[in-house]
């Protein structure tokens, strides 16, 4: 079959509307022709009021394509099909099947839908097909993925290495806490594709080492997190240096007003796919609320933390993930700490090392809430209640994602109640809620708790950092693995640490 690429869209206007007068075509098929119908602020009609903070998703003007069953129904490069096939991905995911044939025709899309429900490979698959064949000038890429967080540049990265392989594209990671020289040098090396966090983009850009006036196709992955971390104004200003007339295409779990703004001023007549956050995880999810006394909270904590397979708990600051972290070690449990106080190589071991069953406790704060995927990780665990409901459903999509099951627990103490009622309210999820102590057959038997060893461990890193010599310093340095620290035992920990 031949088949022909290119990059053109529908032209768009100064305010960013679509020129219904040119119609642009996609890979492998042509993109749907704007028609003359109205457009209101940026391509969608009136709206309802929205509930719970979200908006209205926008009203499409021009009918999507229809939905596929399979992958073999798209009109994607051989050799994409192929890596597929050898990668074991055989059906796709609804919003893939949704959104694919629309996004390799050209279209913008906003797909809304949990963690882990298949986005990645949404807008990677139909990047990387209408990039294919291309080859970028070096420091500037063809096309960007912005995201906001370093593990979930690393996630994305590591997921579309693969495909993109296949079609002989370059990817370039371009993220704060590694070598910016690095960095630099991949892009001037011409990387046709860049995975981004804003603020690293930002200072490649302001050096020289980098361009966006050559991308053609954008995409925003957890655009609702860039928002809440203070993004939005570098977001708009990297959007405001790609092609016009590129395509756009904006993912998140969950849609706000601040996510409006990115969807009204960048999206022309969007495809919108979405599937309700919470509703998404009615039948693979189960959520409890465990209504705990504050005295209680450490020792069932540890017993939880004590059971067979992997649990991520999340706290409110990296103080209490430190404390708690460190309690554990002492009772026995194989656990690490995972917060923005971590250097990044840090980090990249410590997700490796959890994703290996070296460690089987992650304790976090919610910097680990989105960017982390772990294969069979039936059990989240709340030890601080999140203050957010956005933040309690991404914190829970760490587990029960790509079908599998999971389960969320969230340790509640008296004074925490009404407002743990308000967030799962807002957050659409009726959860079970149950009374427990630490030791009893319903903590046993709603998260797998048991007692700990309470043999003290030392997790020692398959790769030892070693710092820097000084130029002064003489004698021999103690190996970093040999060390074994003695058991302190700490207090309690919590929000209020």
């Amino acid at each position: 079959m031949n088949r022909t690429y290119t990059n053109d869209r529908p032209a768009r206007t100064r305010d960013g509307r679509a020129d219904a007068g040119r119609g642009g075509s996609g890979y492998g098929s042509q993109a749907p022709r704007r028609t003359g119908a109205p457009v209101r602020s940026g391509g969608y009609g009136r709206r309802p009021a929205a509930a719970q903070g979200e908006f209205a998703l926008p009203r499409t003007i021009t009918p999507a394509l229809p939905a596929v069953e399979g992958f073999a129904d798209l009109d994607m490069p051989e050799q994409l099909l192929a890596e597929l096939g050898r990668q074991g991905v055989t059906v796709p995911f609804p919003i893939q099947g949704a959104t694919l044939p629309n996004s390799l025709a050209g279209r913008d899309v906003l797909g809304r839908g949990r963690t882990g429900s298949g986005k990645t490979l949404a807008f990677g698959l139909a990047l990387l097909a209408r990039t294919a064949g291309q080859r970028a000038e070096p420091r500037q890429p063809l096309g960007l993925i912005l995201v906001p967080t370093r593990e979930l540049a690393q996630q994305v990265t590591d997921a579309l290495t693969p495909y993109a392989r296949s079609v002989r594209l370059r990817l370039a990671t371009v993220v704060g806490g590694m070598s910016i020289g690095r960095q630099a040098s991949a892009l001037r090396g011409g990387a046709e594709v860049v995975v981004a966090t804003p603020g690293r983009l930002k200072d490649l850009i302001d050096r020289g080492d980098c361009r966006l006036n050559h991308v053609g196709i954008t995409v925003l992955d957890e655009a609702d997190q860039m928002a809440d971390m203070g993004f939005m104004p570098q977001v708009t200003a990297l959007l405001d240096q790609v092609r016009p007339e590129g395509q756009r295409m904006l993912f998140s779990a969950t849609l706000d007003r601040n996510v409006d703004l990115l969807v009204r001023r960048y999206l022309t007549d969007p495809v919108v796919h979405s599937v309700d956050p919470s509703a998404g995880a009615v039948t693979t999810m189960e959520h409890h609320v465990l209504h705990v006394h504050g005295a209680d909270k450490h020792a069932a904590t540890t017993q939880i933390a004590a059971r067979d397979g992997r649990v991520i708990m999340f706290l409110d600051t990296k103080h209490a993930v430190d404390r708690l972290t460190q309690d554990l070690l002492d009772s026995g449990v194989r656990a690490a700490a995972l917060h923005g106080g971590k250097s990044q190589p840090q980090r990249t071991r410590t997700l490796a090392q959890f994703k290996t069953g070296h460690v089987t406790v992650l304790v976090a704060t919610n910097v680990a809430a989105r960017g982390i995927h772990v294969d069979n990780l039936d059990l989240v665990v709340n030890v601080d209640p999140p203050t957010d409901h956005k933040d309690y459903l991404h914190r829970g999509g760490r587990t029960a994602r790509a079908g599998e099951s999971g389960s969320v627990v969230t340790l509640v103490t008296p004074n925490q109640r009404r407002g743990m009622v308000r967030l799962m309210s807002d957050a659409g999820i009726r959860p079970q809620t149950t009374q427990i102590r630490s030791g009893d057959e319903a903590l046993n038997r709603i998260t797998g708790a048991q007692d700990p060893s309470g043999i003290p461990v030392v997790i020692t890193a398959p790769v030892v950092e070693r710092p820097k010599r000084s130029t002064t310093s003489r004698g021999r340095r103690r190996p970093a693995s040999a060390t074994r620290r003695t058991p302190v035992r700490r207090p309690g920990f919590g929000a209020a640490a």
